[in-house]
């Protein structure tokens, strides 16, 4: 169920998602201040791919302070409109019940997009 719902996924805007987060990475990693925000969206890009079958969680290493810089520094500079995007199509999804597992993978990417730093996707 997890493969066809993937396939969906990917029919059905999931690959346009994938196309802006990858492309978004590469153009944040030519800087060298840049790079740290450009892993984070590869990590967002990746669970865009695939996301039926995939969970977000807390890492081992977190990174302490660190961590909570850069998660703050990132909602400052737009993870907070990334966040509100995925919650409105998550909102649109649900709206149907065939949409309502396509609308919770919206909202488990914007629990990724508000705050990345510290987290993994297994």
């Amino acid at each position: 169920m997890k493969f066809l719902g993937n396939i969906i996924w990917l029919v059905f805007g999931g690959i346009l998602v994938f196309a802006e987060y990858l492309i978004s990475s590469i153009l944040l990693m030519i800087t060298i201040i840049g790079i740290p925000f450009g892993v984070q969206t590869l990590k967002l890009s990746i669970l865009a791919i695939w996301p039926f079958g995939r969970t977000v969680v807390g890492s081992n290493d977190s990174g302490g302070c660190l961590s909570v810089f850069m998660n703050v520094l990132w909602i400052l500079l737009g993870g907070v409109w990334i966040c509100i995007t995925h919650l409105f199509f998550g909102l649109l999804f649900c709206i149907t019940i065939v949409g309502i597992p396509f609308g919770m993978q919206h909202f488990k990417m914007a629990g990724l997009a508000l705050a990345p730093f510290g987290k993994s996707v297994v």
